[in-house]
């Protein structure tokens, strides 16, 4: 007998649905799939043995199949959405590159306005003129020529 059964091994399915179909009313996979435990044990009351676990390894295989194509949907989802996140962070950081660029040659120019400063502050007090008028004037001077280009006010201005 088993060499009888071996031929039809790789049609299985085909064979089940023929062998169920003539003792019972054939399930699609889709109803084979989505029926509860308790509605699939009605339907296999009265099938034999072999029948039994035949249909219960086709939906078995059926139920994995699903499983499978949902894990893909949300592998490629995931995927998605992790580019999607990607880009967002690339581009978060350009922003922050040319705010950090910005930022140094501010710094850069407010570090030059600051060392003509202190070096016209080191010529005024070796100079012979009285520094308390000279400096103020002079200081303010530099500090309005220095603001021209840039208009936000400097620590180092004097009100005029």
């Amino acid at each position: 007998m088993q060499g009888m059964t071996t031929p039809f091994k790789p049609h299985k399915a085909l064979k089940v649905k023929k062998e169920v179909g003539e003792n019972a009313p054939a399930l699609s996979d889709d109803e084979l799939v989505a029926m509860s435990v308790r509605e699939l044990n009605q339907h296999l009351r009265g099938l034999t043995k072999e029948d039994v676990v035949r249909l219960k390894q086709r939906r078995r295989t059926l139920k994995n199949r699903g499983y499978a194509a949902s894990c893909r949907i949300k592998r490629v989802t995931q995927k998605e959405e992790l580019e999607r996140q990607k880009i967002e962070l690339q581009q978060e950081v350009e922003k922050l590159a040319r705010e950090n660029a910005s930022m140094r040659l501010e710094l850069d120019a407010l570090r030059a306005k600051y060392e003509a400063l202190q070096c016209f502050a080191r010529t005024v007090t070796r100079g012979p003129m009285s520094p308390g008028k000279v400096a103020t004037t002079s200081v303010i001077t530099i500090v309005k020529s220095a603001n021209h280009n840039n208009t936000s006010p400097t620590p180092f201005s004097a009100p005029s």
